[in-house]
């Protein structure tokens, strides 16, 4: 079948000047949307620019608007949207657009960073390894699944109203080693999270869960965030009266 995809241009070095261009494809219902863009940049123009790698969902790093709404562009099948055969392919909302599609994710990276996305344990490293029970683990299985796609982030409505925002990724990151067993941070990672910008700027609207293509429940995890903090709270202040 013949798709026509239309797709958002931009190149700095030529003015600047956004557009959009069309492009008709000979495509499978059952092929890939980054099948199609493939062909394109490889048959008919070479100069397209967007960002792929594994080309499995692994990667995350295809994530785009396509036909209004986000997705990673190696999951999306041509059949899988009601507009048949026509495509329209956008840049990631909420990022500075470096060229055509592909967007610039250091301030996403830089929030991620921001949250110490790594274990804390100062205790004298065991000969093996530190052990955890799978009920331990699962506890925070969830947050494994992320790819860092920046997919919640761009959709989030907080990130676009509040830059500061540390967004849904990074705070899904924070809870990963908030709940780990094995990480000996946690007050000072709760201190840092209970800030206006940080877990209390999600307003649980669920757009981060909607469209993770992982089917992470992220809103879920940030709320039991939320609930930590307020226990904390609670039991800090036990602690003052019993004093």
């Amino acid at each position: 079948m013949k798709c026509e995809f239309l797709i958002y241009r931009f190149d700095p070095e030529k003015g600047g000047n956004p557009r959009y261009q069309s492009y008709t494809v000979e495509a499978e219902p059952t092929e890939k949307i980054l099948d199609c863009l493939n062909r394109i940049r490889w048959e008919q123009d070479a100069s397209l620019a967007f960002r792929a790698s594994c080309a499995h969902g692994i990667c995350g790093s295809d994530a785009m608007l396509i036909n209004g709404n986000i997705a990673l562009s190696c999951q999306k099948l041509v059949r899988d949207f009601k507009t048949g055969n026509n495509f329209v392919i956008e840049p990631l909302p909420l990022f500075r657009v470096i060229k055509d599609l592909v967007v610039d994710l250091e301030p996403f990276f830089e929030k991620y960073r921001a949250i110490r996305p790594y274990l804390i344990n100062n205790e004298p490293p065991p000969d093996m390894e530190r052990l955890q029970s799978p009920e331990e683990q699962a506890t925070f299985e969830p947050a494994l699944r992320c790819i860092l796609c920046a997919s919640c982030t761009a959709a989030c409505p907080i990130n676009r109203a509040d830059p500061a925002y540390l967004g849904p990724a990074a705070l899904l990151r924070a809870f990963r080693y908030l709940f780990d067993s094995r990480d000996m941070d946690t007050g000072s990672r709760l201190s840092d999270l209970d800030q206006p910008s940080g877990v209390w700027g999600c307003k649980t609207m669920r757009w981060c869960t909607d469209v993770c293509p992982k089917g992470i429940p992220v809103t879920r995890c940030l709320t039991k965030i939320k609930s930590a903090i307020r226990q904390r709270g609670k039991e800090r202040k036990a602690e003052t009266l019993y004093l």
